[in-house]
């Protein structure tokens, strides 16, 4: 039996807000172009850096309110670093002036919010239609504090074995 995969994964940064669309059927989509930068020294010892920007596509497959476009429309603001799940998706249409156009996007099935400019890790995770975990509305991303958890770092023995 032969198999396939179409797999990606990407951790960048947002260039714009993303852009929140609905469509003539009512259903709601996200549009937002994400930056993965990698970093290398040349042969001569120079840094060197190349950016590449990745198209990526969120549609609304679950209720009101609960799909990936209304996440993304809630919590993700230009510059935020996210973890995004996906497939590879290349299609192509006809412009205006008759000349056809090609366009490679990712289409999105999770996103992880990793934390904005401020940086710090996050931890909020949404899949598909519903999300894994949702932060309550005007929440702050997770950054590190422990605030929701004043006794954690008093103890003394965790009784781990290392």
């Amino acid at each position: 039996m032969s198999r396939s995969l179409n797999k990606v994964t990407l951790i960048g940064n947002l260039g714009n807000d993303p852009e929140i669309r609905t469509t003539n059927n009512g259903s709601k989509v996200a549009n937002f172009s994400l930056a993965t930068t990698r970093q290398w020294n040349s042969a001569a010892g120079e840094k060197q850096e190349k950016t590449e920007w990745h198209k990526c596509i969120a549609w609304n497959t679950g209720g009101k309110g609960t799909g990936l476009a209304d996440i993304i429309e809630r919590y993700v603001k230009k510059g935020d670093k996210l973890y995004v799940e996906g497939s590879i998706e290349y299609r192509q249409y006809e412009d205006k002036e008759k000349q056809t156009r090609y366009v490679t996007e990712i289409k999105v099935r999770e996103i992880l919010l990793l934390g904005g400019k401020g940086g710090g890790g996050g931890g909020d995770s949404f899949e598909g239609s519903a999300p894994r975990t949702r932060p309550a509305a005007g929440a702050k991303k997770a950054g590190g504090d422990f605030e929701e958890f004043p006794g954690a770092l008093d103890q003394e023995d965790d009784d781990l074995p290392f």
